[in-house]
């Protein structure tokens, strides 16, 4: 297991600077918030290479250790947009985005992520000046509360009477959560909230995206133990349904085609899954590259220091217990060439 050292921002300052003792700086470390992930799963992070000033787009962020792990890496630039089709999924990664206090740059939509089209905040759009009549308006973001105004709060209710809190999302992307610092504040909805058109992404899009797309999770090892209290008599229907696997394959390449075209040319896209099965992976990469020119599989040159083995298509890497001694993952890095 690999694990991120998250700060505790009322103390993350520099001990040194602070003129602290060096047993007074071992008490500052005691303050760090520690979160384990799958080396694995950090591996899929760490091959985005993301930078100073990137806006990230993980397209399918729940349930949100690979989200907190690009909030860390960005800091405090760029931007970092989660979308996730469950409500309830991406209410627990802002849970954990503002558990860490990693929320700061990021948004949050519930949202296909087939069909999401939202850019990132373009730095040219005028903002408002003044916020005294944002909320009077309700045209332009004012700051980010969780507070509920009473219509949200009876839908909330009509939802919970009807058990319908759980289901996918809407067509309309819905932004559950924006940070003070993701870009929003004082913007107008209708400039940030309107959906891309024809190849806008490709000089306004996402400098990174991560697709760690829905599989079977046959290569996860805390999925896999999950069948003891399920019952291994649910497999089938779980993991080896071939009519679910069709199902499947396709969403997982509409899921990489689509991040595909939210990104900018010349950025990076990491796609990755869970499973070890070649269909999901391999063949899912085939595919999308006869139907993207402008796709290019790069090497992954991180990869020459860790314990994983070469996919079936050269340039792709697969991490599973016996080489990495870590759950399956399977990664390939597309970058976005001009046509």
């Amino acid at each position: 297991m690999a694990a991120r050292i998250l700060r505790d921002p009322a103390r993350s300052s520099d001990c040194r600077h602070q003129g602290l003792s060096a047993r007074e700086g071992e008490k500052e470390v005691m303050n760090f918030q520690i979160y384990g992930i799958d080396a694995a799963s950090g591996a899929a992070i760490l091959a985005l290479d993301v930078q100073p000033g990137d806006h990230v787009l993980d397209l399918c962020a729940a349930p949100g250790a690979k989200l907190c792990m690009l909030a860390d890496m960005l800091g405090s630039t760029g931007s970092l947009t989660g979308i996730d089709v469950a409500k309830h999924r991406l209410s627990a990664c802002r849970t954990m985005l503002q558990k860490y206090s990693l929320g700061d740059r990021t948004r949050l939509f519930v949202a296909d992520g087939t069909l999401f089209s939202i850019l990132p905040v373009n730095s040219n759009l005028r903002r408002m000046e003044g916020s005294i009549d944002l909320e009077e308006s309700g045209s332009t973001f004012s700051e980010w509360t969780s507070r509920r105004t009473w219509k949200d709060r009876q839908k909330a209710k009509k939802a919970n009477a009807t058990g319908s809190q759980h289901l996918l999302a809407p067509s309309e992307p819905e932004l559950i959560y924006y940070g003070k610092h993701s870009g929003l504040v004082g913007l107008r909805k209708s400039d940030v909230l309107c959906p891309a058109v024809n190849d806008e992404a490709c000089t306004s899009g996402y400098d990174k995206v991560l697709v760690d797309a829905e599989c079977t999770h046959d290569g996860s090892i805390k999925h896999i133990q999950k069948f003891e209290f399920w019952g291994w008599k649910t497999l089938d229907r779980r993991v080896l349904d071939a009519e679910r696997t069709d199902n499947l394959l396709q969403l997982q390449l509409n899921l990489l085609s689509n991040g595909f075209r939210l990104l900018k040319t010349g950025g990076s896209l990491v796609y990755s899954t869970c499973s070890l099965t070649v269909a999901q992976n391999e063949n899912v990469v085939q595919q999308f590259l006869s139907t993207q020119p402008s796709a290019d599989l790069r090497k992954l040159g991180l990869a020459n220091t860790w314990p994983c083995r070469s996919g079936g298509i050269p340039k792709t890497l697969r991490f599973d217990p016996v080489t990495s001694q870590t759950s399956g993952l399977f990664v390939a890095k597309f970058s976005k060439l001009s046509t």
